[in-house]
């Protein structure tokens, strides 16, 4: 008998309770066959009558599952009590009968109340004998159902208080729950809400815990233990040594022989029973993402549950959208990519250690879905153990001071999709290219030329005595990296060799606030409050010219999303981790699916995609490189069309590299996630490996698709203008010529023709966009014919 039942008739309420039994037993005993439910009310009079007798509708608590994009990988699962119901055609008929002998060997006699049971307890009880509950199976199961359906802690108490009010409550109810459902569906609900202990809630978590099996699977002996835990599973718990001793004597001499009293096994079962060890020790049922640490998809795990965190179609509040998660029984199919999350991890431990204070860190997304494929770190995503750390001292020398220490080998940071402490790393100069979208969608071509010089001065204000701003000036004057990226480049050209001194002055032409307009309607998030504020003003956007080179903080999620956009015909589709979400009444939501807008047109898209070839040294379909390439190897590694961009910040802090085809999307960054301004020197290769043997290894296989491109000149090469013959003119009288006609003059260098030295011996161009840079070549003076040839008659110089 439970403890809780002993004293129910003891208190000032117990004459109620007398009344009624005395009016149940005298009708039982003149009665014994009739269904006693009607007598039993009639006995109780007004008070039992008027008691409320119909369940309240409730689901109790059921754990949400979720796999990899196969369907089939489970990834992780989410629950308050580890609990899925099942059919009883899935539970064993060991297990049905067995809780049967162990709860309630007259479940299928009595209408839900055991009246001679409860007569026989109300004697026992008050006359000092044996305690006695006399709860029937029907009872319990409705004791249960009002505690998971109450709406407040009150009802909670009511349902499980002891007392006479109580036991009354249940009795009326389990009459009427008798009515309504048959002994089966009973039973089975019974099996599915009753606590097994060890986190185990229902037969399937009974069983996975404990036997790691199905609950059809159950064999007698350990059927007999889980019904031998109902009764009370923490005094019965087999992994304890008291409770082993107990659920041993429990199952052995009362449960397995009851089975044989209801003639459910035959004796020579029971021998062998009862000679079956029980368990020592539980499966470990995980919960949540830190259970998966041992796994790959770490990461990938907590984004998700961020991502289900914030939809609100889960609920008004958070913890609305929790209690959904962890109790609504959700089958969640999501879109990680197994064989390229393996393959991601693989690269990247190449190339960087789990010890390394510097994270490689790697996003994968597909165009046109936004589906996120992969997502890697050298870390584990894992607690450091407070009394066991095994993280190293962080690399901050404020940090360090302190004895707080970093983020590796092990961290549950959303390193790579950002959240929380996380606000993004500079990724540097691929932010180029949300200047070129702006740019285009300006009007300006792609061919439209700029002059850059090893230095610019530009408008925009940097402070005086800022490491970057011009002499003697608080304007800012960005410089290349080399100084050979001088001259005239345009955007296939001043992209591919990454020149700043052509994007900074482009920016200027199409306004930053413009530029920082693209990059939101490309997904790009402003997580720093600084960076927010900025994006947020237009004013103060207008003034932000080193945007263009990636001085604020960003994802590779955020990137890879972005460049995602040009390869899905310039639609953004907001990142999701889902594939499929399934309710447990096997409801398909459509929370989770693509949810794309138009950012761009798909003109400007496939131009700036075009563009974006360069880098990665693949070939321009509208226009050409000129042999400019920031990462060259990287088509041939890949073996598919590809597009990207290389990103390096001031004094190398973070080392980046974006490749996309038109599957998917790799955005690798290696960074610093403990100290922003440290002194290491980023290299390019750790990085740009992972990437491109991520992207080789997802794409073996896959056909090789070419990018779709415009058949509008004007987004390419432009509205063309006749460039003024200058041949043979002065220097100067050149460069008004040219600067009169709409375009910017630039002195070349000297080429030989049949003008006198020093004059202008042409252009470079013939034809140019209004505002672009013509370069005007010097004549050297005529070259003398050498003997015994004749001088070939050569055509104008700058006629191409």
């Amino acid at each position: 008998m439970r403890r809780r039942d002993h004293n129910i008739f003891t208190n000032a309420t117990s004459l109620l309770v007398c009344g009624l039994l005395a009016g149940v037993v005298v009708a039982a005993a003149a009665f014994p066959a009739a269904a006693m439910s009607g007598l039993a009310a009639k006995a109780g009079g007004e008070t039992f009558a008027n008691l409320p007798s119909e369940l309240k509708d409730f689901s109790s608590p059921q754990l949400t599952r979720v796999y990899a994009a196969d369907g089939r990988t489970p990834l992780s699962t989410f629950y308050d009590e580890f609990r899925s119901d099942v059919p009883l055609k899935d539970i064993s008929k060991n297990m049905q009968n067995a809780i049967i002998a162990a709860e309630d060997r007259k479940f299928y006699e009595h209408n839900g109340v055991d009246l001679k049971g409860v007569a026989r307890a109300f004697v026992s009880n008050n006359q000092g004998g044996a305690q006695q509950g006399a709860s029937t199976l029907t009872m319990q199961y409705v004791r249960m159902s009002l505690a998971y359906s109450a709406t407040n802690p009150q009802e909670v108490i009511n349902a499980t208080k002891d007392t006479p009010k109580r036991k009354i409550t249940e009795m009326k109810y389990a009459l009427q729950v008798e009515k309504q459902l048959s002994k089966e569906q009973i039973l089975e609900r019974y099996l599915n809400i009753a606590p097994f202990g060890n986190q185990a809630y229902g037969v399937y978590a009974a069983s996975q815990v404990y036997f790691n099996k199905k609950p059809k699977d159950l064999s007698i002996a350990e059927a007999a233990m889980l019904a031998g835990m109902v009764k009370a599973p923490t005094s019965f718990n087999p992994t304890t040594k008291t409770g082993h001793e107990q659920i041993l004597a429990r199952r052995n001499n009362y449960i397995v022989p009851g089975m044989v009293a209801m003639k459910a096994i035959s004796q020579a079962d029971a021998d062998k029973a009862v000679k079956v060890a029980i368990p020592t020790k539980v499966k470990p049922i995980g919960n949540g993402c830190v259970s998966v640490s041992k796994n790959n998809w770490g990461f990938f795990c907590d984004y998700f549950y961020r991502w289900w965190m914030s939809q609100e179609a889960f609920g008004a509040t958070t913890y609305d959208r929790e209690r959904r998660l962890k109790s609504g029984g959700y089958k969640v199919i999501t879109s990680l990519d197994l064989d390229g999350q393996k393959a991601a991890r693989a690269r990247i431990s190449d190339k960087a250690s789990d010890n390394d204070r510097n994270a490689l860190l790697l996003a994968g997304i597909e165009p046109g879905t936004g589906k996120v494929r992969i997502l890697a770190a050298n870390r584990k995503y894992a607690l450091d153990d407070p009394d066991h750390p095994t993280n190293k001292i962080s690399s901050d020398p404020k940090k360090a001071k302190k004895k707080i220490r970093g983020s590796y080998p092990k961290t549950t940071n959303p390193l790579l999709s950002g959240g929380g402490d996380i606000k993004g790393y500079q990724a540097g100069s691929v932010f180029k290219m949300f200047t070129m979208v702006a740019a285009l969608e300006s009007g300006l071509p792609l061919s439209f030329p700029i002059n850059t010089k090893p230095t610019y001065h530009s408008k925009y204000k940097a402070g005086y005595g800022t490491p970057s701003s011009c002499p003697g000036s608080d304007d800012w004057c960005p410089s290349n990296a080399s100084k050979k990226e001088a001259g005239v480049f345009n955007m296939w050209t001043g992209f591919g060799a990454s020149v700043n001194t052509y994007f900074v002055p482009l920016e200027e032409k199409v306004g930053a606030q413009n530029v920082v307009a693209v990059a939101k309607r490309f997904g790009v998030q402003f997580r720093e409050k600084n960076d927010a504020d900025m994006a947020n003003d237009e004013d103060r956007a207008a003034g932000w010219g080193a945007f263009t080179l990636g001085v604020m903080q960003s994802t590779p999620l955020d990137m890879a999303n972005a460049y995602a956009t040009l390869a899905g015909d310039g639609k953004y589709c907001e990142p999701t981790p889902i594939e499929q979400i399934t309710t447990k009444d096997g409801e398909k939501i459509d929370v989770g699916k693509p949810h794309c807008i138009q950012a761009t047109t798909k003109d400007v898209a496939r131009a700036a995609l075009d563009a974006t070839r360069c880098p990665v040294g693949d070939s321009a379909q509208m226009g050409g490189c000129g042999g400019h390439a920031t990462a060259p190897d990287t088509r041939g590694i890949v073996g598919h069309p590809v597009f990207g961009k290389t990103g390096t910040t001031d004094n190398s802090r973070t080392a980046s590299l974006i490749v996309g085809t038109t599957k998917l999307v790799v955005a690798g960054y290696l960074v610093n996630p403990d100290w922003q301004d440290h002194k290491d020197q980023m290299e390019h290769y750790p990085v740009n490996k992972a990437v491109q043997w991520t992207l080789h290894d997802y794409m073996k296989g896959k056909p090789k698709v070419q990018f779709k491109t415009t058949s509008n000149d004007k987004i390419s090469v432009g509205d063309l203008r006749n460039v003024p013959d200058v041949t043979c003119d002065s220097l100067s009288a050149a460069q008004d010529r040219i600067s009169g006609a709409g375009f910017e003059p630039v002195i070349g260098g000297k080429v030989e023709s049949d003008c006198p030295e020093g004059t202008a011996a042409g252009t470079a161009v013939s034809r140019t966009v209004k505002g672009g840079a013509v370069e005007i070549q010097v004549s050297s003076g005529k070259k003398e014919a050498q003997p015994g040839t004749e001088e070939t008659k050569k055509p104008k110089p700058g006629r191409r």
